[in-house]
């Protein structure tokens, strides 16, 4: 099936590929999903389940392709020489949406995979003006840790990994200043990732930081296996919280 009978198709945004999904019938406030890729590069298009709930709730989706940047504000030479996957995000795919749909925040959620969801959660809490709404399947929070096990990138973009570490989503989190839609689900077989969001639980909780968190379902470990079955809930969260943000400003 072609991307264009499926509703994807590819286009450039200042010199880099980046994969759209138009749904059968746009929500009315048009709202707009960022979906940030995991580490293995792996594309929504060949995962229906996920078009089925963007269709479902009326989501238009772009999802930029970076290579194995970890979506940090460090250069990664497989992405560009010049710019961050962070800046490419914020200075170009989300004015690309406006452009594009005549959509800002706070009609933008964002949704990760992986080194996505980990990427996804280091934006809102960076940016939670920007991303009010944020939902990580499977976060690869700790990242950090794959520095010395034969990573091709971080070494590039890191001095050491305590360098790494410091740049994690859990040092992002503000207490007085965090995105007030939070999300997070992770396969408590997933023995490589699931410590980190247990941890990011426990902070956010002992914060007071609002958030809601799926971390008790197991149904694959890590991949997409996982993922299908949870993207209804992650997408209907966005979709509602996206709802909550658009009436709450009203």
């Amino acid at each position: 099936m072609s991307s264009e009978t499926c509703g994807w198709s590819e286009v450039e945004v200042a010199r880099h590929s980046c994969l759209v999904y138009e749904p059968n019938q746009t929500s009315e406030p048009g709202y707009t999903i960022i979906y940030l890729h995991g580490v293995h590069l792996g594309d929504l298009r060949d995962h229906p389940e996920f078009a089925a709930e963007f269709d479902r709730y009326g989501l238009r989706v772009i999802s930029p392709r970076t290579g194995r940047s970890w979506w940090t504000d460090r250069i990664c030479q497989e992405f560009d020489a010049q710019m961050s996957a962070e800046r490419y995000v914020l200075d170009h795919v989300v004015p690309e949406i406006k452009t594009r749909w005549g959509v800002q925040a706070p009609q933008i959620g964002l949704l990760g995979t992986s080194m996505g969801g980990q990427g996804a959660l280091r934006f809102a809490f960076k940016h939670p003006g920007q991303f009010p709404a944020v939902a990580a399947i499977s976060p690869a929070i700790d990242y950090h840790t794959r520095f010395n096990e034969g990573d091709e990138t971080l070494p590039g973009m890191y001095a050491d990994a305590e360098a790494a570490r410091q740049d994690t989503a859990i040092l992002h989190v503000h207490p007085l200043n965090w995105p007030r839609n939070i999300w997070f689900s992770c396969d408590p077989t997933d023995t490589r990732w699931y410590g980190s969001a247990d941890r990011l639980r426990m902070k956010l909780a002992a914060l007071g930081i609002p958030f809601e968190c799926q971390l008790e379902l197991s149904a694959g470990g890590h991949g997409f296996e996982y993922y299908r079955q949870v993207a209804p809930e992650a997408i209907r969260f966005l979709f509602e919280r996206l709802e909550r943000e658009r009436l709450r400003i009203a």
